[in-house]
C-alpha cells in the first residue's frame, strides 16, 4: 500500500509522537510499503526531503504542561488538495488528528482510509472539550482508531466515544541492547539518570530534592540530567543556592550517546508528576538492563511492572524517590535481576512487534470497510488476506496510474469471507 503517516509536530524535531513515526517509517518501509511522513515546517526547512512532505509552518505553544505544536498555512487547503492528488495515498495514519490545523484538514479532504494513533494523556482538558464539540465531522471520517496505552484509550474516549484499539509505543532494542557505557563516567560513583524535558510534569525538580536527601544520607552518587526546557534555570539556581555538588546538567544528546549513558546509569530515574500516557524514556532503560524507580502514575502502569522491572513510587515525593534509589544503589542483586527483566520485557516493545500489530490492524480495517462495500474512492491496492489466511499466490500489482482503479465488487466479496473468517 501506499501509506501516509501525518504528524501535526515539526519532524523531525525531538518528541515522543515524531519518534513513534520515525521507527513506524522505517519498519513499514521493511513490511513492503511505499510511506511518505507528512508534517509542517520549521526554520528554514526545505518544503520537500526525500519521503518528508512538509505543508505549512509549525509554532510552538504551551499545552498539557508541555509544548505543544500549531500549524498555519495560508493556502492550507489548496496545498493539501495538490498534494493528496498528486501522491494518491491508499491508506492515511493520522498521529493526534485534532491538533490544529495541517492534520484535521488532511482529513477533511481525504479520499483514503483514514486511521489515527492518539499519544496523549491528561485530566480535564478545555481543548479537547472544545474540539469533541467542532472536530465530530473530522472524527467521523476515521475508520480505525489506535491508542498507545489504556491511559491514552481512557482520555480520548471521555471526548471522542468509540472503538479503539491499544498498541503501545516501541523501543528500538538492538541499539540500546548494544551501547558501551561511557569511561568518563566509570570513576567510582554510583549515576543516576534522568532524560527528559525540564518542564514540570517531567519531575525534574522533584528529583533533584531527592537527590539532595540522597547526598545528606551519604550516599556516593552522581546525578546525569539529560535535556531542556524553560525550567533550566530554576534547576541550576536550586543546585547553587543549596550548593549541591555531583549534578551534571549534560543538555541535548544524539541517539547513540543517549543510549551510552542509559548503559552507564546504575539507576535511571522518571519522577514524573502525571500527564504521561505512556513513558518512552522506561521502555529505553528496559532495553538497556537498567534498573528504573519511575511514579506510580496512571501511564506508566501498562510500562513498569511494580518490583519487577523497577520500583514505582508515589509521586511528587522526594523521599520516596531518595528512599527507592538508595535501595537500588545499595541492593545489587535486586537491581541486577530488575536489570534483566527489563531486558526481556522490552522484547515485547520492539519496533518489528509494533509495527506488525500496526500492520495488522490496517489490514483488519481494510477488510471490514471492503466487507462492507465502503471502502473510499482513493484506495487503490489489494484488500489485504486475513491473518490467519495464507493466500496461494499473491494478487497482481495495479497498473500505474494516476487514477488507480480496482473493483469494489470484487473486492468487497473477498473481504467479506476474510472478515467472518475473523
Amino acid at each position: 500500500m501506499k501509506i501516509g503517516l501525518v504528524t501535526p509536530y515539526v519532524y523531525p524535531l525531538p518528541g515522543g509522537v515524531t519518534q513513534h513515526v520515525r521507527y513506524l517509517y522505517e519498519n513499514l518501509r521493511l513490511r513492503g510499503h511505499h510511506v511518505r511522513i507528512l508534517t509542517s515546517s520549521h526554520g528554514l526547512q526545505r518544503a520537500s526531503e526525500g519521503d518528508i512532505i512538509r505543508i505549512g509552518k509549525g509554532f510552538s505553544m504551551p499545552v498539557n504542561g508541555s509544548v505543544g505544536t500549531i500549524t498555519l498555512s495560508p493556502r492550507f487547503v489548496s496545498q493539501v488538495r495538490d498534494m493528496l492528488e498528486r501522491e494518491q495515498f491508499d491508506l492515511l495514519h493520522f498521529h493526534e488528528p485534532f491538533v490544529p490545523f495541517l492534520s484535521p484538514i488532511i482529513l477533511r479532504l481525504s479520499t483514503s482510509v483514514n486511521v489515527a494513533t492518539f499519544h496523549a494523556y491528561g485530566g480535564f482538558s478545555p481543548s479537547y472539550e472544545f474540539g469533541s464539540r467542532v472536530m465530530r465531522g473530522e472524527a467521523a471520517r476515521l475508520h480505525g482508531r489506535i491508542a498507545v496505552s489504556g491511559a491514552a484509550k481512557h482520555f480520548i474516549e471521555r471526548y471522542f466515544p468509540g472503538e479503539y484499539k491499544v498498541i503501545p509505543n516501541g523501543v528500538d532494542v538492538d541499539r540500546f541492547r548494544r551501547a558501551v557505557p561511557l569511561a568518563r563516567w566509570q570513576d567510582g560513583p554510583r549515576n543516576v539518570l534522568f532524560v527528559g524535558r525540564f518542564e514540570p510534569r517531567k519531575g525534574l525538580l522533584e528529583l533533584l530534592k531527592a537527590y539532595r536527601i540522597l547526598r545528606k544520607t551519604g550516599c556516593d552518587c552522581r546525578l546525569l540530567v539529560v535535556g531542556s526546557g524553560p525550567l533550566a534555570k530554576e534547576a541550576r539556581r536550586y543546585i547553587a543556592t543549596r550548593r549541591l555538588r555531583g549534578v551534571e546538567f549534560l543538555g541535548r544528546v544524539g541517539d547513540e550517546e543517549k543510549a551510552q549513558l542509559y548503559k552507564t546509569a546504575d539507576v535511571y530515574v522518571s519522577p514524573a508528576t502525571g500527564g504521561e500516557s505512556f513513558g518512552i524514556v522506561l521502555l529505553e532503560a528496559m532495553a538497556s538492563g537498567t534498573a528504573i524507580v519511575a511514579s506510580d502514575i496512571h501511564g506508566y502502569k501498562g510500562v513498569v511492572r511494580r518490583g519487577r522491572e523497577g520500583l514505582l513510587v508515589p509521586p511528587r515525593e522526594p523521599k520516596a524517590i531518595a528512599g527507592a534509589v538508595a535501595r537500588l544503589l545499595r541492593d545489587d542483586e535486586l537491581r541486577t535481576a530488575m536489570g534483566a527483566a527489563g531486558r526481556a520485557r522490552a522484547q515485547e516493545f520492539s519496533w518489528e512487534r509494533v509495527t506488525a500489530k500496526v500492520d495488522d490492524f490496517y489490514g483488519l480495517i481494510i477488510r471490514r470497510l471492503a466487507a462492507r462495500g465502503e471502502l473510499p474512492e482513493g484506495f487503490h491496492a489489494a484488500v489485504p488476506p486475513s491473518p490467519r489466511q495464507s493466500p496461494i499466490a499473491a494478487p497482481p500489482s495495479p497498473a500505474p496510474s494516476s487514477k488507480r482503479s480496482a473493483s469494489s465488487a470484487a473486492r468487497s466479496a473477498s473481504a467479506s469471507r476474510q472478515t467472518h473468517a475473523e
